[in-house]
């Protein structure tokens, strides 16, 4: 094998991407050259992918009945499998990392034809489809929870609670302490959905918003992440109720809005928890109703479990019981800091490195 290369497969979405670039950091911090396979969407997320070389090959996912989209995706994967085999050949890696998601098929399902050690993470707290397929090979399966259901029971002895690694910006953020609340006083509020808003988000929380007293009202601040068609209709129904805000398709200093936020109001993906957690702020979560596995309800537990969020089913999900909720919660801020705290204290800050000793014992 080569001098210190470590090939990563991943792509799809931020959530699996964003881990994959702070390990990829920390392995090339420690000598490491790093290859990054992807597929066309992935690349879309890796223009500042901390990689040596970054390489797309074809992938797809299977979903439904349909026959012709299926043998498409088949043959796309077959293809792919052909095109990561000739690469991992030439890098010739001490180990492939798979960070989950369909286009890190190809270069796993590679890498075990050739026997090359596999290092899964999984970010959620449901193994996904994907990482469940390679398991039974991989030589570790690091995680982002302590909780990883659907695992397979012989790999059980090899699972890692190394937690999600997190941007830097985020583990920078964790040093900004949780913003006192006297009486009287501003309450900044932040609504996320993930990388790109949540339409029920959208609907439900500004007309909770506009039920609340007025004197409560009279002091929030929010901040909200909204779907770019939603944007008129949540900026107007915050103005008819007075209230001064913040709406955006995407905001890129997400880490300082966190810190300097009372309480946040978010969707349950690992992502977004992590990053709850490693800052420490309390939380409202709505896991995303039609998630595989309903991971995001698992996601939410290591928060719920320890007292730092509540947590509302979408089903459940409506501007009366948010508005009861919120007039609890922003009425009590002695309640908010202990939820902070208790937050924070489950937040972990080394995953990367806990991550890349994983994979340096793997590489030997």
């Amino acid at each position: 094998m080569s001098e210190k290369t470590v090939v990563i497969a991943a792509g799809g979405t931020g959530g699996h991407m964003f881990p994959a670039a702070a390990f990829a950091e920390e392995m090339r911090g420690r000598g490491y050259r790093v290859a990054l396979i992807t597929d066309e969407r992935g690349r879309r997320y890796a223009d500042k992918f901390p990689a040596d070389e970054i390489h797309g090959v074809s992938a797809s996912t299977i979903q439904g009945f349909n026959p012709v989209r299926a043998t498409k995706g088949a043959l796309s994967i077959w293809k792919g499998i052909g095109e990561a085999n000739a690469l991992l050949r030439r890098l010739e890696p001490r180990l492939v990392a798979g960070f989950g998601g369909y286009p890190s098929l190809p270069a796993l399902w590679a890498a075990r034809e050739q026997k090359r050690p596999i290092l899964i993470h999984e970010q959620n707290a449901v193994l996904g489809r994907v990482n469940r397929l390679f398991a039974k090979d991989a030589a570790a399966i690091a995680c982002g929870f302590d909780r990883l259901d659907k695992l397979p029971p012989s790999a059980v002895s090899r699972k890692h609670p190394v937690g999600n690694p997190a941007r830097p910006a985020i583990v920078a953020a964790r040093a900004t302490p949780y913003p006192e609340l006297p009486a009287g006083a501003e309450i900044k509020l932040l609504i996320i959905g993930g990388s790109q808003g949540a339409r029920i988000l959208g609907d439900v929380v500004p007309a909770a918003i506009a039920m609340l007293p007025e004197a409560l009202r009279q002091r929030l601040s929010v901040t909200q992440q909204v779907r770019e068609e939603q944007l008129p209709d949540v900026k107007r129904a915050y103005a008819q109720a007075g209230i001064r805000h913040e709406a955006a398709a995407f905001f890129s200093d997400i880490a300082p809005r966190m810190a300097a936020a009372h309480l946040v109001i978010a969707r349950a993906g690992a992502s977004s928890v992590t990053e709850l957690q490693v800052i420490g702020r309390p939380a409202i979560l709505v896991p995303l109703g039609i998630a595989a596995d309903d991971h995001q309800t698992a996601n939410a537990e290591s928060m719920s479990l320890v007292a730092a969020a509540d947590v509302i089913p979408e089903p459940q999900f409506d501007a009366a019981g948010l508005a009861q909720l919120l007039v609890t919660r922003l009425s009590d801020p002695h309640s908010l800091s202990v939820r902070a705290a208790a937050a924070k204290a489950t937040g972990r800050t080394d995953a990367a490195q806990a991550l890349a000793d994983l994979a340096d014992q793997i590489g030997r």
